[in-house]
């Protein structure tokens, strides 16, 4: 089977955006296309990343490329692949440049020649498809290695990396050190945030990008009360019944309907939650730095020092076998279960732990949106975090958010103004306060959550990121 996958992408329209940003934005970024595909002179745009399943760059990938060639653009869309010991080099690595020890195993040089050899492999078959004079963007440290031989094949690159540290310790340099021979040779380097660019590529190389959202994917599209109830009762994330005319269905991005057949997997003491009850929700991987386990011990905390009002949580993220490059799930998830079992059993009765289901993204995508939507507060109480884009999907919802002060969350949030910002992630109390505060406030939810909205509307959505990516693209080459 080969490493390297294509992955389809299907067509979508700019116009939807008019309503939301007016006809000129719109055919501004129409015109930018016009210009970048005569540029193009036939060269295709090639997207290189890891997964096309699970975690915010596959989704973006997803939308960015759809809009794109439905601006007329050759834009195209590969994965690479490789053993387990890659992936686990490359969390390692994504842990590092979090500044984080990950497990602690170390970025020596046999880890280079694990990371080459398999690299080297995608390579050859990625030079089977890539031309010269085309032009391809690498995402992550998972991709970094294959720089070299591209360039060397006359393809034109550019490195993205969504991924950062605020302050630089050890392992934030170590990880850096790791990727220099792959990157030195780059000639554009984007970045999410401007204190994630190391010393080393200062040098006019480097170009700022925030990542988006995709306001009318099946994540993010809106949905009305009786659609969001009856998912939710369907998959088993609210106790029954449904509204009296169910409606599973939803809109695929090709404009084909869907429907949601599947259930998550929920771990809970009793039964599923009320319609009625306020649930508190955090929508992430099973991954050490999003600190599940930090949100369940929080939420008991302000169960224990506040009798009112009642909630429930809910710790959402995919089903630990579905996302192929983050071995760390099963593991993650257990501590979480473990946090989960050393509750009391009042508390643990209000607390669920789901799995949900990811063998059709699109599916997947709706039960996110309906679970967002109703809820009552959306937390991201992260440890690290590059941007955070499941601040950004909660915010377009107009949900009050709670989220630690770190990473690109900083750059979303305005704290007291469109959600609550953490400067410690690690203290629970603050946070119980925080999403007590907001619990037991529906006027302050409400000015949240319409601010939050309008934030993302003004900054976050996805033609902006198009037009930056394609100005970059254009001065590239036209240099």
């Amino acid at each position: 089977m080969p490493l390297v996958q294509e992955v389809p992408s299907e067509i979508r329209s700019l116009t939807r955006f008019v309503p939301l940003l007016g006809e000129a934005a719109v055919e501004d970024a129409r015109n930018l296309a016009r210009r970048l595909q005569e540029r193009l002179a036939g060269a295709v745009v090639w997207n290189v990343n890891s997964t096309a399943v699970g975690g915010g760059v596959a989704e973006m990938l997803h939308s960015l490329l759809g809009y794109a060639r439905g601006a007329g653009l050759d834009v195209r869309w590969l994965t690479i692949g490789g053993p387990p010991e890659f992936f686990h080099l490359t969390k390692r690595l994504h842990h590092a440049l979090h500044g984080g020890r990950g497990d602690g195993s170390p970025l020596g040089e046999a880890e280079h020649h694990v990371y080459a050899s398999n690299l080297c492999k995608n390579a050859v078959e990625l030079r089977g498809l890539v031309r010269r004079g085309d032009v391809v963007l690498l995402h992550d440290p998972q991709t970094a290695g294959l720089a070299p031989s591209l360039l060397a094949a006359g393809a034109r690159v550019l490195w993205r990396c969504h991924i950062g540290a605020d302050d630089v310790n050890a392992d934030v340099e170590l990880g850096w050190r790791f990727l220099e021979r792959y990157l030195d040779g780059v000639p554009i380097l984007i970045f999410s945030r401007e204190r994630y660019v190391p010393d080393r590529y200062r040098d006019g190389r480097v170009v700022i990008i925030q990542p988006s959202i995709d306001a009318f994917s099946a994540k993010n599209v809106e949905l009305d009360e009786d659609t969001v109830r009856s998912i939710l009762v369907h998959v088993g994330l609210v106790e029954g019944p449904p509204p009296p005319s169910p409606r599973e269905s939803f809109l695929r991005s090709d404009n084909t309907p869907g429907r949601v057949e599947r259930f998550a997997d929920v771990i809970r003491l009793g039964r599923a939650s009320a319609w009625e009850t306020p649930l508190v929700v955090q929508v992430s991987r099973w991954d050490p730095l999003k600190d599940m386990a930090g949100v369940l011990r929080g939420f008991s905390l302000m169960v224990q020092n506040h009798a009112l009002p009642e909630a429930d949580l809910v710790l959402a993220g995919p089903n630990v076998r579905a996302v192929a490059d983050d071995p760390e799930g099963p593991a993650v998830f257990e501590d979480v279960y473990r946090a989960f079992r050393e509750q009391p059993a009042a508390i643990r009765a209000r607390i669920h732990l789901a799995m949900l289901p990811t063998a059709d993204v699109e599916e997947n995508a709706v039960i996110v949106n309906a679970l967002q939507r109703h809820a009552a507060v959306v937390v991201q109480k992260s440890l690290h975090e590059g941007f955070g884009l499941t601040v950004t999907e909660a915010m377009w919802k107009g949900r009050p958010v709670v989220a630690s002060a770190v990473g690109g969350i900083q750059d979303q949030i305005e704290d007291g103004v469109s959600g609550v910002l953490l400067p410690d992630p690690g203290d629970d109390e603050a946070f119980a306060d925080a999403l007590h505060r907001i619990l037991a406030d529906p006027a302050l939810a409400d000015h949240l959550g319409a601010a939050a909205r309008a934030r993302v509307r003004d900054r976050f959505l996805g033609v902006r990121h198009l037009v930056q990516y394609g100005e970059i693209i254009g001065r590239m080459l036209a240099a």
